[in-house]
């Protein structure tokens, strides 16, 4: 059984397309968004096309965490409310259930984005360096997971914000497998923000991160 699990704050705007494409997709057992105290039309969108709503405290790490809790799957798929499963996407997560070898680790997808500018292909292109290279997928590239594992692994660690940074490092490069699909997010926050002044504050998040700065302060300067 699948489990999806989709954080959701203020989602209104994106949420509904991401859970029809899941729907159409055929491939969860049940969908489970874990919301963080929306006030807009958030809930009533998942409720309407049978997701199952859980609210919990805001921040994407406890969320996630909440959300796998309450999905019922052997199976979690973790995705962004803003972020579409693309072509191929189905034949690869029934691919990495089949095999066994999978059951101790974690399936990733190519980042993709919205937005057909040249601008987008090259941040897509150095994201999936750095998801490969790296070995630092972060959450939009969604999680595949079982759960005895992400249970082992202790889950989602409650912060606000380098949640996906934290559970990638403790499933290890080994154990991170790159799935021949991707997920297409929206590209509005870097239409909104620019391709250039949003990637290198995303890269600075990260750096503060690594560096041992409380992700507490981190998710202020982020926001």
């Amino acid at each position: 059984m699948l489990s999806v699990v989709i954080p959701t704050l203020q989602a209104a705007q994106t949420l509904a397309a991401t859970l029809d494409a899941v729907t159409a997709s055929g491939i969860a057992d049940e969908v489970v968004v874990a919301d963080g105290g929306s006030s807009d039309a958030t809930r009533a969108i998942a409720a309407r096309r049978g997701a199952r709503v859980v609210e919990t405290t805001p921040g994407r790490g406890p969320q996630l965490a909440a959300g796998a809790q309450a999905a019922a799957g052997d199976w979690l798929l973790f995705l962004h409310a803003d972020s579409i499963p693309g072509d191929g996407f189905v034949q690869a997560v029934r691919a990495f259930l089949a095999d066994p070898e999978n059951r101790r680790r974690a399936g990733v997808f190519r980042y993709a984005l919205d937005d057909p500018s040249p601008a987008a292909a090259r941040l897509a292109a150095l994201v999936n360096w750095r998801a490969r290279a790296l070995a630092l997928p972060y959450g939009d590239q969604g999680l595949l997971i079982a759960r005895a594992f992400y249970e082992s692994l202790g889950g989602f660690a409650p912060i606000p914000l380098m949640e996906d940074v934290a559970i990638v490092r403790r499933i290890g490069r080994r154990r991170i497998v790159h799935l021949d699909a991707a997920i297409v997010t929206s590209a509005e926050r870097y239409r909104r923000h620019g391709y250039l002044l949003r990637p290198l504050r995303n890269l600075a998040c990260l750096a503060l991160y690594f560096l041992g700065v409380a992700p507490r302060r981190i998710a202020r300067l982020y926001r």
